[in-house]
C-alpha cells in the first residue's frame, strides 16, 4: 500500500473487507508493506504520513479482530529533502475455526550437532550452560538422559502471542497456558542424529508431515556424519529446510565462516540447486521468511549459541513471521473428502483406556464420531468410537484436516493397533494391498539390485519389510537407475495411496520413489472376500 491517510468510509470498509481476504488467504496471516506503489517503486512516506497510515491500519485490524506488529522500518532515498520512510507490518489474527496457527518443524542433523539443546533453548526460555543442561527436559528415556543421545522422537512446543512475541516455559507452567496465550505455534519434532537410529528419523518425517525441517550442523565440526544423509532425505521427501549453525561459542570466526562455506558449496551442486542467504539482522530474518515460504530454493542460514544466545533471536524473528506452506482454499479441499486419521504412536493411559497419536491426513474428526481402524493381519476393519480428542496437551472438539492429535479410543483393545494403521470413515470402502508397484530411483547400491531383494519400505506412516517381486523391463538395477518395481509386503497387507512418496533402506541400500499401482484386495464387512488380481498370491 502507498499511503492509508484517513481515508473515506467507503474506502475504509473496502480496504477491511481486502485485509480480511488477505487474511483468509495466508491463513492468519499477512504483511503489509507501507510506502510502496503498486507497481514496486519504493517512494516511501514522511514522519506524518506513516503515522497517520499505522493509525488507519490499526483501526482496519480492530475491525477484523487482529493485531499488528512493526516488522521493519528503512529509510529510502527519494528526491526530497523530507526523510521518507516504508514500514513493514505483520498482521495476525488466529482463523475463527481454530485456536492457533499450527506449523510443524522437523530438527536434523548429526549426532552431537546441538539439536535437543537448541529446541531445550528456545521452548525453555533459558540458555544452556555448555554441559547440556538444556536439553535434560527433552528426554523421554534414562539411557537417553545418560548418553545424551536422543533415540526417540520427542516433541516441544513454542509458541507466539499476536505481537510477535515468544511465549515459552519460562513464563508459562504448562502446555495448556502456551496454547491459551499463544495465536500461532511451532511444533519441534526432535529426531535423532545417530545412525543407529536412522530408521526413527525416516518414520518421524514421513509420517509426522513437517511442513519445514531445521537442519542443525555444529560450527566446530562442520559436515560430518548423517549430516549429508539427512539433507538429503529432507529433499527427497520435498520438505523445505533450513539451517542452523550452532556452537559458535566454541570457535573462531574463521571456523564459522570455514563452515558456512563448505554449506554454501554443498548447496549450490548441481542436485541441491539451493540458493543460501546469510543471516546477519533482523532485516536478512524478515527478508529470509518471506522469501523462504514463496520460492522453496532459497534456503536461510543462522548462526548462533545455545550458550552465549548469540543470534538466537534472530531465529526466532524468523519462526515468528514464517508463514505456513498450504493456503486456506487447499485446507478446504482436504477437508471435503472423507475422514482419513494416521497413526503413528499408540499409548495406554490409565483411566482414559487406548490413546492414539498421529495426523488427520483429510476430513473432519469430530468428538463421538464412529470410525474403522485397519488393517489388522488379516485385512480386516474393526469399528470404534473416538472419545476425545487433545491437541498440543489441550481438549480440542473437532479436528481438521492437516492437525496433528491424539485421540481416545476408550476400552478398545491395544494389542490389535499397530503404527501404520489409519482410522477412516465407515462409507470409505478402503483399498489394501500386499502386492504393489512403485517407480523408483535406485540412490545408492553396493551391488545389484534384484529380484527376491528384501528391503525396508516407508510409505508415510507405513513401516515394512517387502520383498522385490519384479523389476519390469529388467533384471537388475544399479545405483542411480530408474525403474517400475512390484514389491510384496511379507507380513500383513497394508492401507496406501497411489501418487504416495516412497522411501526405501536395507543396509547401505537407499531409494526413493513414487507408488504407480496397487493390487487391491477387498474387504466386506461379513467377512473376507479377495480379488486376485493375475500372477497374485493368495492368502
Amino acid at each position: 500500500q502507498l499511503k492509508l491517510v484517513n481515508p473515506s468510509q467507503y474506502r475504509f470498509e473496502h480496504l477491511v473487507t481486502q485485509m480480511k481476504w488477505r487474511l483468509q488467504e495466508g491463513r492468519g496471516e499477512a504483511v503489509y508493506q507501507i510506502g510502496v506503489e503498486d507497481n514496486g517503486l519504493l517512494v516511501g512516506l514522511s514522519e506524518e504520513e506513516m503515522r497517520a497510515s499505522l493509525k488507519t491500519l490499526r483501526r482496519m485490524a480492530e475491525k477484523v479482530g487482529a493485531d499488528i506488529t512493526v516488522l521493519r522500518e528503512r529509510e529510502v532515498d527519494y528526491d526530497s529533502d523530507v526523510p521518507r520512510k516504508i514500514t513493514e507490518v505483520l498482521v495476525r489474527k488466529v482463523p475463527d475455526n481454530q485456536q492457533f496457527l499450527d506449523l510443524r518443524v522437523a530438527v536434523l542433523g548429526n549426532v552431537d550437532s546441538g539439536k535437543s539443546t537448541l529446541l531445550g533453548v528456545l521452548t525453555q526460555g533459558e540458555l544452556d550452560n555448555g554441559r547440556g543442561r538444556a536439553r535434560l527436559n527433552l528426554f523421554r528415556h534414562l539411557h537417553e538422559i545418560q548418553s545424551g543421545r536422543t533415540s526417540s522422537i520427542s516433541f516441544e512446543i513454542l509458541g507466539f502471542n499476536s505481537k510477535g512475541e515468544v511465549v515459552n516455559y519460562s513464563d508459562s507452567r504448562t502446555a495448556e497456558e502456551i496454547c491459551e496465550s499463544s495465536s500461532k505455534m511451532i511444533t519441534f519434532i526432535d529426531l535423532a542424529g545417530h545412525h543407529k537410529y536412522l530408521k526413527t528419523t525416516i518414520f518421524g518425517l514421513t509420517s509426522y508431515c513437517p511442513d519445514f525441517a531445521m537442519l542443525v550442523v555444529s560450527a566446530n565440526t562442520g559436515i560430518a556424519g548423517t549430516t549429508r544423509e539427512h539433507l538429503g532425505l529432507a529433499m527427497a521427501l520435498k520438505v523445505p529446510f533450513f539451517i542452523v549453525i550452532s556452537k559458535v561459542d566454541l570457535c573462531s570466526k574463521a571456523t564459522v565462516e570455514r563452515t558456512v562455506k563448505q554449506l554454501e558449496r554443498i548447496l549450490k551442486q548441481p542436485g541441491c540447486n539451493k540458493l543460501p542467504l546469510l543471516v546477519n539482522s533482523d532485516d536478512d530474518a524478515v527478508t529470509a521468511a518471506q522469501q523462504f515460504a514463496q520460492s522453496p530454493n532459497i534456503t536461510p542460514i543462522f548462526t548462533l549459541s545455545s550458550v552465549s544466545g548469540e543470534n538466537l533471536d534472530l531465529l526466532k524473528v524468523f519462526l515468528n513471521i514464517l508463514p505456513p506452506l498450504t493456503n486456506s482454499k487447499e485446507q478446504e479441499e482436504l477437508m471435503q473428502q472423507l475422514t482419513e486419521f494416521q497413526v503413528d504412536e499408540i499409548y495406554t493411559v490409565p483411566e482414559v483406556g487406548t490413546v492414539v497419536g498421529g495426523t488427520l491426513s483429510s476430513g473432519i474428526c469430530r468428538e463421538g464420531e464412529n470410525l474403522v481402524v485397519g488393517p489388522t493381519d488379516d485385512g480386516k476393519f474393526l469399528r470404534l468410537k473416538v472419545c476425545s480428542i487433545q491437541r498440543n496437551r489441550s481438549a480440542c472438539r473437532v479436528l481438521r484436516a492437516g492437525q496433528a492429535a491424539t485421540l481416545a479410543l476408550g476400552p478398545f483393545d491395544r494389542s490389535l493397533l499397530r503404527k501404520g494403521m489409519v482410522m477412516v470413515s465407515p462409507e470409505m470402502n478402503p483399498t489394501i494391498c500386499s502386492v504393489f508397484e512403485a517407480e523408483i530411483v535406485l540412490l545408492f547400491h553396493a551391488t545389484t539390485f534384484r529380484k527376491g531383494f528384501q528391503v525396508t519400505v516407508h510409505v508415510g506412516n507405513v513401516r515394512q519389510t517387502a520383498i522385490v517381486e519384479k523389476i519390469h523391463g529388467k533384471d537388475k538395477l544399479r545405483t542411480g537407475e530408474k525403474a517400475v518395481v512390484c514389491f510384496r509386503f511379507i507380513k500383513h497387507p497394508e492401507y496406501l495411496k497411489i501418487g504416495a512418496k516412497l522411501l526405501f533402506r536395507e543396509g547401505v541400500t537407499k531409494g526413493i520413489g513414487h507408488v504407480t499401482d496397487l493390487q487391491a484386495i477387498t474387504t466386506k464387512e461379513n467377512g473376507l472376500e479377495e480379488t486376485l488380481g493375475p500372477g497374485q498370491l493368495s492368502f
